[in-house]
């Protein structure tokens, strides 16, 4: 176990264990305007982190001067923020992991405090919920858009964050490590939270100061073309991660409507002994053929999921606590 009794200074007056390997991972686009005064304030909030900037294909120098602020610099081809993150996790090696954007407007003064948290409950993930008063900061769009978000993960799952779109999070290396990254873009961040709520893991929020971009960083998130993405991701984990809750759904649904248009069948056979709307008969038999085939799916991929589900926590309990870091 890590000797609580010696430990070094943070860059906010908190204290970190001795032997705690923590990096910082920074995705960088376009962002020259940002990334040196971002990897300099990193270095001031935690001294002895390894600060990592991840250019995802700059037209610009942000490579340039993310090397000469101090940061190792690695480059990523495939073109979107799931590409870098999946790279990130798959490529370094820590016990701690602060993640956060390239462009200045996270707290990294608010990093050592997230690193204490995690350490002191052994929390997976700490995230930073943006508070910001500026409107430059955080549109309004966005902030709407995140709402909805948030709310409809909520409905669909039972749990949810305050801001499941803040890319300022702090991980274990357990949760990094069993993590199969599959998105490709900004939609990253709606998987983190998901596979984070389905495996029940030890998660914690914290409020963040979220500030306005520098002159010269422009912002790489499209409200609407990337809102949609984010949409199309949780339908798309609600549909692989609650099968029986989906299909069950569609289920109903077919069952209702064949109940529907069964109805006037049914009475005109009842007075009559015919049924002389034999097209829309054909319709009900196959609307309820194709219900009951959906509900057997829900409960076939359900028993995939479970197991699958299994085999995620296993790989998650492969690797020691947080509190455990730098004791091996």
């Amino acid at each position: 176990m890590t000797n609580a009794g010696h430990s070094i200074a943070s860059g906010a007056g908190e204290t970190l264990p001795l032997g705690v390997r923590i990096a910082v991972l920074l995705p960088c686009y376009n962002e020259a305007a940002a990334i040196g005064l971002t990897v300099r304030d990193f270095k001031t909030a935690l001294p002895t982190a390894a600060i990592y900037v991840y250019d995802n294909n700059s037209s610009d120098d942000s490579r340039k001067i993310a090397a000469q602020a101090g940061a190792v610099v690695r480059s990523v081809r495939q073109q979107g923020k799931g590409h870098v993150v999946r790279r990130m996790f798959a490529d370094i090696d820590a016990d701690i992991y602060v993640m956060a954007d390239g462009d200045a407007t996270y707290e990294a003064a608010a990093a050592p405090d997230m690193v204490r948290m995690m350490l002191a409950d052994n929390y997976d993930m700490v995230v930073g919920c943006r508070q910001s008063d500026e409107q430059a900061a955080y549109r309004s769009g966005h902030r709407l858009g995140n709402r909805v978000l948030t709310g409809l993960l909520q409905s669909l799952f039972g749990r949810s964050f305050t801001d499941i779109l803040s890319g300022y999070r702090v991980f274990s290396r357990r949760f990094v490590k069993s993590f199969p990254v599959l998105s490709a873009g900004f939609e990253i961040e709606t998987e983190i939270s998901v596979h984070a709520l389905e495996l029940a893991m030890p998660v914690a929020e914290k409020q963040t100061a979220y500030a306005a971009r520098l002159e010269g960083s422009v912002s790489k998130l499209s409200t609407y073309s990337d809102g949609w993405r984010i949409l199309r991701m949780i339908m798309t984990l609600y549909r692989t991660e609650r099968p029986i809750w989906f299909y069950g759904l569609l289920a109903l649904l077919l069952m209702g409507g064949a109940l529907a248009l069964s109805v006037p069948l049914f009475l005109t056979y009842m007075e009559t002994g015919l049924v002389p709307r034999f097209p829309t008969a054909i319709l009900v038999t196959g609307m309820m053929i194709i219900a009951v085939l959906s509900f057997m799916c829900g409960l076939l991929l359900d028993t995939v999921v479970r197991g699958r589900k299994e085999m995620k926590r296993l790989a998650y309990l492969a690797y020691p606590a947080p509190a455990d870091a730098g004791s091996r």
